[in-house]
């Protein structure tokens, strides 16, 4: 079950965001009253359904894969389904991926990225224990199937493997919490992760409130308009901006961008 928690001050959603420990995964929206959800969610909306979600990850990933030689240049071409979708979300394909990043300032920057301060909507951090939901999935897993060993250490290294040969391919109703093996520069600036459902007939939020999850930490922090201008002075301070995050020019021009948002509201 998802725990709500509003925060009214500067003071008290930096309370929140440093009172986690480092075991914790962090994603800002720019609106709280929008859910959890993939992108691939998000289109296919109220027409979601096994079937169909399929049909659209199989139609994605079969068009990516066959033209990518003739735009990728020189990129390293992905080994695995996994790696496959993290780059296809990378460059804005739907996927049943969900970024997160292990840093809580990131994440608070994401939840600016997008945001008009003239709309006044609240904002929203999402924050939950992948440790414990990692743990729960594979002890999930085991019980299923017993030859299957693996631990959190021993995943490591393989993690895309044991999603495409065992989560994904027995469509396992259970959150896999993991980046890909090999890294992008940008996943590796944003301190990158992906939730993803392993059973593509269910949306993350009801993986997520199984009874499986029952004892893991998952937390919405509702964080109130008139705190934009405080936390992008915050982030300022910090040096977490669109340049830091992306390297490159649309990161400047994303940098520009919310400065003459932030002008806005003064």
């Amino acid at each position: 079950m998802i725990k709500e928690i509003r925060v009214n001050s500067m003071p008290e959603l930096t309370h929140e965001l440093n009172v986690l420990p480092n075991h914790y995964a962090f994603r800002g929206q720019s609106n709280s009253i929008w859910s959890l959800q993939s992108t691939l969610e998000r289109i296919l909306g109220d027409k979601w359904s096994e079937k169909l979600a399929r049909q659209f990850e199989d139609y994605s990933l079969e068009v990516f894969k066959s033209k990518y030689h003739i735009y990728s240049a020189t990129e390293h071409v992905p080994n695995s389904k996994f790696g496959w979708l993290s780059v296809m979300q990378h460059y804005g394909v739907p996927t049943r991926l969900i970024d997160f990043t292990t840093s809580p300032y990131i994440a608070l920057y994401f939840a600016l990225e997008t945001y008009d301060p003239l709309s006044n909507n609240d904002l929203a951090i999402y924050a939950l224990d992948y440790t414990s939901i990692m743990e729960c999935s594979l002890s999930s897993i085991r019980t299923i199937d017993n030859k299957f060993i693996d631990t959190r250490k021993t995943i490591q290294g393989k993690q895309d493997q044991v999603f495409d040969e065992v989560v994904d391919r027995y469509s396992y109703d259970i959150a896999w919490i993991t980046e890909p093996v090999e890294l992008n520069a940008r996943i590796d600036r944003q301190s990158g992760t992906f939730l993803i459902a392993g059973n593509l007939g269910k949306t993350i939020e009801k993986i997520l409130n199984l009874p499986l999850y029952s004892q893991s930490s998952i937390i919405k922090i509702i964080i109130p308009a008139l705190l934009y201008e405080g936390i992008f002075v915050a982030l300022r301070k910090m040096s977490i901006n669109s340049k830091s995050i992306y390297g490159d020019l649309a990161g400047l021009a994303r940098s520009i961008r919310m400065e003459l948002h932030s002008y806005i509201t003064n």
